[in-house]
Formats: C-alpha cells, structure tokens, sequence
C-alpha cells in the first residue's frame, strides 16, 4: 500500500457563506492524499498500473468549481468523488484552505482536513 499526495493545488473559487464571498471569490489551497495499492506499478513503470495524479487533479478542479458555503461540504465532496471515480482509493484525506478568510483579522488561511475510507 502506498499513500500518494498532491499538494499545493490552487484555486479561485466561489466558497463561503457572505454574499461578498460567492460573487467575488477568492483563493483556495488543497492537499489530498490518496492509499492505493501500487505494487503493479512499481514493477512495471507503466501509468496504467497507478491512478493517474493529473486524472485525479481534474477531480479536485471540478469540485472546487462548484459553490458551496461550507468548506466541510467542500472536503467532503471532493473526498467523495475521488472515492467514487478511482475505485483503487482505499482512503483518501482532502484538506482545503480558504486564503486569507474575511475574519476581521490578518491570518494566512482556514482550513478543514477530512479523512474518509472506502466501505470494506
């Protein structure tokens, strides 16, 4: 078993719950780790025998592209639909960043980190 990470993605979307928020946009920041069995893949060197990171980048794009008000509900959809689209995910973690929140405050981000199994 292996734990595959891609960190650092980033986004302009339209997550939040002020008005403000959802017209204007504003950056985000997502890690995700993934465990899959890579066993084939080491021995072989051949992409077709892993999960793809670009395949599973366009996953992320997608959902971050989607509105929502909570980054709970953010965390938990993309997690979902790595699980759903990337059968050989056992587990997968998503932790999602809002830059610089409209706190009232200075602060670099906000985050939420969200650990989900694929039912045995």
């Amino acid at each position: 078993m292996a734990r595959i990470a891609i960190n650092g993605m980033r986004f302009y979307a339209h997550h939040g719950c002020f008005d403000q928020e959802r017209v204007i946009g504003t950056h985000f920041q997502v890690d995700l780790a993934f465990d899959t069995d890579t066993s084939r893949a080491e021995v072989s060197d051949n992409i077709a025998d892993t999960i793809s990171y670009l395949d599973v980048y366009q996953v992320v794009k997608r959902e971050m592209s989607q509105p929502s008000n909570l980054l709970e509900h953010v965390a938990r959809r993309v997690g979902e639909a790595v699980l759903r689209e990337f059968p050989d995910s056992m587990s997968v973690t998503v932790k999602v960043y809002k830059l610089n929140p409209p706190l009232g405050g200075q602060m670099d981000s906000v985050s939420v980190e969200l650990t989900m199994e694929r039912d045995r």
